[in-house]
C-alpha cells in the first residue's frame, strides 16, 4: 500500500519514468531461499498469480485491524470491528476489481458467507488482546534502511508498540493457524527481517517479536538480541549477493519441495517438464515492495 503521504502524478507524454532501486523484502528473500526460479518468477518475471479466497481473507482482516486502531481506543470493540468488515471490503474490491470474479457471481450467498468467515477470525483477535489498552505508534508501517554493505531493505510491518521506556515490540498479524516447523521459520524470517531494518532505524533492538494466528488464536513471541541480528543481518546481505549472481546469468535454479504443491508455476517449472519465459534480463527485478497479498499469511 503506498505512502498516505506521497501523491504521484503521470508523467508528461516522452519523460522517463524514473525507477525505483531494487531491494529486499521479507517476501522476495523467503522466496529466494525457498526456490531461487520462484524468485524470478515473481521478481523478475513478474508473472501474474491468481489469490486465494484466503489470501483476499487475509488482506481484509489486516485492513479491517488497521481502521479499527484508527479508532479512538474506547471504540475498539468487536461489534465496531465488525461493522468495518463491509466497507473495507468494499474499498478493497473497489481497488482489485479482478478479485470479485473469484466468487460465484450466480450465488448471492458467495460473498456473504465468505465475509463471516472473516468475522470469525476478527473475533478470535479480541480474544488474543483487547485493542482498548493498545496505543500502537503505528500501523502498516513502511520501513526502509539501507545497511553498510549496500544492500537495501523494504518492508511493512502489521504493527508497532512502543512502551514509554522506548522499549518496541513488533506485531504481525497471521490469518492462518499456527505452523508447523517449516511454516514457523519462514514467519520468524520475516520477523527477523524487519527486527533488523528497525535496530538499524532507531539503533534499539525490538525487546519482542510477536506473531498473532487468527484461525487458531495462538500467538508466538520471540526475544532477538543483538548478536542475533547481527548475524541475520549477514544472512541477508549473502541472499542478495546471490540474487545479484544469479541476476547475471539469468541461472535462477528450481529447489522441489513440499512447497511445489502450492506454487502457480508448476508448469513453467524444469522440474515438472515446463520451460520458463525468456530471460528478461538484469537489473530490473522487483522493487522490493512488499504487496498487500505478500502481507495478508
Amino acid at each position: 500500500m503506498p505512502d498516505t503521504d506521497t501523491v504521484t502524478a503521470d508523467p508528461p507524454p516522452g519523460a522517463e519514468v524514473p525507477r525505483r532501486r531494487p531491494a529486499l523484502s521479507p517476501s522476495r528473500a523467503s522466496d529466494f531461499k525457498q526456490c531461487p526460479l520462484l524468485y524470478r518468477f515473481r521478481a523478475v518475471d513478474r508473472l501474474p498469480e491468481i489469490p486465494t479466497k484466503a489470501q483476499l481473507r487475509g488482506t481484509l482482516v489486516h485492513s479491517v485491524l488497521e481502521r479499527l486502531f484508527s479508532l479512538p481506543q474506547a471504540d475498539r470493540t468487536p461489534p465496531q470491528a465488525k461493522e468495518l468488515l463491509a466497507p473495507a471490503w468494499q474499498d478493497l474490491s473497489a481497488e482489485r476489481p479482478e478479485w470479485i470474479e473469484l466468487f460465484d457471481q450466480d450465488d448471492p450467498e458467495a460473498v456473504t458467507s465468505w465475509l463471516a468467515s472473516a468475522e470469525q477470525l476478527v473475533d478470535t483477535y479480541f480474544g488474543l488482546e483487547d485493542p482498548r489498552r493498545l496505543e500502537p505508534e503505528a500501523c502498516e508501517l513502511h520501513v526502509e534502511i539501507e545497511l553498510g554493505s549496500g544492500v537495501l531493505l523494504r518492508g511493512y510491518v502489521d504493527r508497532l508498540d512502543v512502551a514509554p521506556t522506548g522499549e518496541i515490540r513488533v506485531v504481525d498479524y497471521k490469518t492462518g493457524a499456527a505452523p508447523r516447523e517449516i511454516g514457523e521459520a519462514k514467519a520468524m524470517f520475516q520477523m527477523k527481517f524487519y527486527a533488523v531494518v528497525l535496530w538499524r532505524l532507531r539503533g534499539v533492538v525490538p525487546r519482542q517479536l510477536k506473531l498473532m494466528y487468527l484461525t487458531d488464536g495462538q500467538s508466538l513471541a520471540y526475544t532477538p538480541d543483538e548478536a542475533e541480528l547481527v548475524r541475520f543481518e549477514r544472512t541477508l546481505e549473502a541472499i542478495w549477493q546471490a540474487i545479484l549472481k544469479a541476476g547475471k546469468t539469468g541461472d535462477f535454479r528450481p529447489n522441489p519441495s513440499k512447497l511445489c504443491a502450492w506454487c502457480d508455476h508448476q508448469a513453467l517449472c524444469p522440474q515438472y517438464g515446463g520451460t520458463p519465459p525468456p530471460y528478461p534480463g538484469w537489473p530490473e527485478p522487483d522493487p522490493g515492495e512488499e504487496s498487500v497479498l505478500d502481507r495478508a499469511d
